[in-house]
């Protein structure tokens, strides 16, 4: 079994207050926290489709998600050269994808929401349409114009975006929730010339950096979007073919949007 390595909790507790503070005194801060705020609750009683990156989204008709709020993950334009579907926003956090994946965030007219880093390391020119979300541990965030939690996963990044926006139905795609790649959970590694876990063989590949994912802890912050979105009468569904998440209902995505 792969030891998880111990953390100091107070040498943790004054990084995560140094990296907060840094964050509260940078000018885009609070444009970005106003902007958020102005949307909490703007998509009362709506649908909404989480596009998570595993090969099973090959076989997903996005013809479908017309007409339906959708949030793209990570590297979904990779899948822009075999669709004409466009998500309406993307959702990344994780600083090697915001590295690796910069110049598509800057060409790009789609809405982002993007961690705090990429504006701290400068990495997108002066743009509109970019909310920076300020990432810290703790619990399911109801509220996300001040702080977001990462929970081991831009799955439940969005899931946090997507409560504080209104929406009262939400479906996965493309959520496999398995990797032919292993080893020890968070581990950064080398890819190779190809990726099997996503649904490009271009994903991570190449000699690209990434971090094996940490399925237990996605599922403890899976739990915890659930318990949220339920005990307001709201819930997440899994619209994925095949895959290994069993925590959400599992429909299929017509039935999803026929609800």
């Amino acid at each position: 079994m792969n030891k998880r390595p111990t953390v100091n909790p107070y040498l943790l507790s004054i990084a995560l207050f140094l990296k907060r503070f840094t964050w509260d005194v940078h000018p885009e801060s609070w444009r970005s926290r106003n902007r958020l705020k102005a949307r909490k609750n703007s998509h009362i009683g709506d649908k909404a489709i989480i596009i998570c990156n595993g090969p099973s989204l090959l076989d997903v008709d996005l013809s479908k998600m017309n007409g339906i709020y959708t949030f793209g993950l990570n590297k979904i334009n990779l899948l822009f050269k075999k669709t004409d579907f466009r998500p309406s926003s993307i959702v990344a956090v994780n600083s090697f994808v915001l590295d690796q994946n910069v110049d598509f965030y800057n060409s790009t007219d789609i809405h982002l929401f993007l961690s705090s880093y990429a504006k701290k390391n400068k990495l997108l020119s002066k743009r509109s349409g970019v909310d920076y979300l300020h990432l810290a541990g703790g619990n399911f965030a109801h509220d996300c114009s001040m702080s977001i939690s990462e929970g081991y996963t831009v799955t439940y990044v969005a899931m946090q975006l997507a409560f504080h926006m209104g929406f009262s139905k939400v479906a996965l795609v493309g959520a496999d929730h398995n990797f032919a790649s292993k080893g020890p959970a968070n581990k950064v590694v080398t890819s190779g010339p190809e990726d099997p876990n996503h649904f490009d063989k271009a994903y991570f590949s190449g000699g690209m950096k990434w971090n094996l994912p940490d399925l237990i802890e996605s599922e403890v912050s899976y739990l915890k979007a659930k318990k949220a979105y339920e005990s307001e009468g709201r819930r997440i569904y899994n619209c994925t073919s095949g895959g290994d998440l069993e925590i959400f209902e599992r429909v299929s995505l017509d039935e999803f949007i026929n609800y």
